[in-house]
Formats: structure tokens, C-alpha cells, sequence
């Protein structure tokens, strides 16, 4: 039996036309209502299935059907070959996608319908087909959070800004979109780790637009051109914007994280006061990150400068 407890993840299900229409797919059968349960990244080639072997058969995967099964099918008396499709079909798999242009004939479409089983066809090789699913599985199954703030690429490097309602985050994005970086979300970013992996996305409904109080809402992509956004990123660093305070540390010795989905990413505190350019302090924050990375660090020379001048001075 498939160790379930390794393998699944939380269900999710989709409707067979948005499964159809995310891995362009032909629909040959479905019902209206056919909702897709996925709950696995693993894709299934059932293969030892219809050569008649049952034992270990993971049911709860998308089952892909390509050349080799489709031979072997063929190589088989017809009755016997639709007994071995209505074991499979009886498993109360999520769906068949039969690959390489394939299409099913009358009688096979029959026993889909008759244990409602969805089919689909793709004109992709069987191995192609397979590497695309199992990246859409990942991103589709993956656990994902939501966070109140913006994302953008800043120097290739994805930043995640953060603080609390008022604070200026979305001005910020918007000086920092405008002096040539991009915009992945305003207000809303979807995070996914996928692989340990942080991807953050905006919502389709709020992709490319920034809410900035007292001018409204404006479309950053309409605005900037297609170099001002970008649909997804790797989060690499957490900005999160401070009211000012005189607690606030000024040399930044201490490496600090946090968390997000299991996962550390480097996190800068930056304390906001009038007349401070939020949008430069950022840029150089996030450059300097990039260069402690390479292990250039302005504070490890000082110590060691001090650390040569105190020898001197006892020798």
C-alpha cells in the first residue's frame, strides 16, 4: 500500500475544466459538475496496473497514460483489454490523461462514464507532460500564507516590506518602482513555499495595480511599461518599516530572521521618520545584504582594524 502519511497533502480540488484549461488539455469526457481531488505531487504511469497486477497501485495520483500503455492495450484480445480499463477506471482515480495525441475510442469513453472517471488528452510526449503536471501539482499542493504588505525585485533580489497600516509601504513601492525596480503585490502578497522555495504572487484580481492614498489606484504596468512588474519572485529579504524610536539599533551587528512557512529569510528593521527617503534606505539595505552574501562586510573591517590598532599600540 501507497504510505499515504508521506505522500498526500491536504486536498484540494479543482473544477475539470480549470484543471483542462492550467495543462492545456483536451476534455474527451467529464460531467459539468466534475470537480478534480488532488492531493499528491506524484503522477502515476499505470502501467503494471493493466498487466494485471493490483498490489500497491496508488490511486490517489493523476494516472498518465502514454505510448507504452497504450501498446501493451493494444496487444491484448479487446475483451480483455476493456476488463483491465474497467479495473483501472474502478479505482476511483482523480482523472486519465493520455498523452502524445492519443484519443479513446467509443467503448473506453463508456467505461469512463460508467465510473465516472474524467478523461483528458495532450498533444505533449508522455515525459514532457509529466514534468509540467508535477510543477503544477507543486505550486497547487504547496502551503501557502498570505501577507499584508508589498513585494518587489530590487536588484534581482525579491523584497518582502512590511509595517504596520499607515506606515507608508505602498509609497515606498511606488518610489522604488519608479526609480526602476519592479512590482510584484501590493497590499496582498500569496506566498508558497515550494521546495523551500518562498515564491510570492499577487492575486490576479490586484495584479500590476498599487493602492497609494490620496491618488487612488493606479496600474503599475500601464504607468511604467511591462519593466516595472513581475508576476512572481523569490523572497529573499523581509523590510519590515518601524515607527521611529531611540531603542532602534543603529549599527545592525546582530543577524536577524523570520519565519515564514518554515522557512528563514534575512529581516532588516527600518525605522521611518519625516523626510526620510524610505526608497534609497531599502535599496542600500538590500545591496548590502547581497555583499555581506559574499562576505564583504564594512563592520567585520572595522573590528579587525581596531583589533590590528590595538596590537600595534601594545607592541
Amino acid at each position: 500500500m501507497v504510505n499515504k502519511a508521506v505522500e498526500e497533502k491536504e486536498s484540494v480540488f479543482v473544477s475539470s475544466k480549470e484543471f483542462a484549461e492550467d495543462n492545456c488539455l483536451k476534455i474527451f469526457y467529464d460531467t459539468p459538475d466534475t470537480k478534480i481531488r488532488l492531493q499528491t505531487v506524484t503522477v502515476n504511469r499505470p502501467g503494471l496496473l493493466l498487466a494485471g497486477f493490483e498490489d500497491y497501485f496508488a490511486s490517489s495520483r493523476v494516472q498518465v497514460v502514454g505510448s507504452a500503455e497504450i501498446a501493451y492495450l493494444k496487444s491484448l484480445e479487446e475483451e480483455k483489454a476493456i476488463k483491465r480499463l474497467e479495473v483501472f477506471l474502478s479505482k476511483q482515480i482523480p482523472c486519465v490523461v493520455l498523452t502524445r495525441g492519443f484519443i479513446p475510442n467509443d467503448r473506453y469513453l463508456e467505461i469512463a462514464k460508467k465510473f465516472n472517471c474524467p478523461i483528458y488528452g495532450s498533444e505533449k510526449s508522455t515525459s514532457e507532460f509529466v514534468n509540467d503536471l508535477v510543477h503544477y501539482l507543486n505550486e497547487l499542493l504547496c502551503d501557502k500564507t498570505d501577507v499584508h504588505g508589498e513585494l518587489l525585485d530590487i536588484s534581482g533580489i525579491g523584497v518582502l516590506i512590511t509595517g504596520e497600516n499607515g506606515i507608508g509601504k505602498s509609497e515606498t513601492a511606488l518610489e522604488l518602482v519608479h526609480r526602476g525596480h519592479m512590482l510584484v503585490a501590493d497590499d496582498r502578497v500569496i506566498i508558497k513555499n515550494i521546495k523551500g522555495r518562498l515564491m510570492g504572487s499577487a492575486p490576479k484580481r490586484i495584479r500590476n495595480l498599487l493602492e497609494v492614498r490620496g491618488v487612488g489606484i493606479i496600474n503599475v504596468e500601464d504607468m511604467y511599461g511591462i519593466s516595472g512588474v513581475l508576476e512572481e519572485k523569490q523572497i529573499g529579504l523581509n523590510v519590515e518599516l518601524v515607527k521611529w524610536s531611540d531603542d532602534i539599533e543603529r549599527i545592525g551587528d546582530k543577524n536577524i530572521y523570520t519565519d515564514i512557512l518554515g522557512v528563514k529569510i534575512p529581516k532588516i528593521s527600518i525605522p521611518v521618520i519625516a523626510g526620510r527617503n524610505l526608497a534609497i534606505v531599502i535599496e542600500a539595505a538590500t545591496k548590502s545584504m547581497c555583499l555581506k552574501s559574499i562576505g564583504k562586510n564594512p563592520l567585520d573591517d572595522i573590528l579587525k582594524n581596531m583589533k590590528n590598532l590595538n596590537n600595534r599600540k601594545i607592541d
